[in-house]
């Protein structure tokens, strides 16, 4: 399986981004998926996840309220959308499938994109 995870980029304090995780080989819809973050020294943590239903969403403190998560299941995608970005949110993004119920847990997830630079800088 491959996930492809996009939309990352360079924006000002208070500015938005959306995110997109593809997958390829899998159907996301099987899968509970998750976002993570790692910033410059600093261990990898969690962001936000969806259950495979759709019908549960999970977010971490520090994005809660700022953070949307989503899925459309047919395209096979899965959508971070960041609103209020602070300059503490730059990091690189990942994307992960799991079957899990631990799904705040990066540990329990099988798959992993190769991340997403998101930079929030005035």
């Amino acid at each position: 399986v491959q996930l492809q995870a996009s939309g990352g980029g360079l924006v000002q304090p208070g500015g938005s981004l959306r995110l997109s995780c593809v997958a390829s080989g899998r159907t996301l819809s099987q899968y509970a998926t998750g976002w993570f973050r790692q910033a410059p020294g600093k261990e990898r943590e969690f962001v936000a996840a969806v259950r495979r239903s759709g019908g549960s969403r999970i977010y971490s403190d520090s994005v809660k309220g700022r953070c949307t998560i989503s899925r459309d299941n047919a395209k096979n995608t899965v959508f971070l959308q960041l609103n209020g970005l602070k300059t503490e949110d730059t990091a690189v993004y990942y994307c992960a499938i799991t079957k899990s119920v631990q799904i705040t847990v990066s540990d329990q997830y099988l798959y992993w994109g190769q991340g997403t630079q998101v930079t929030v800088s005035s």
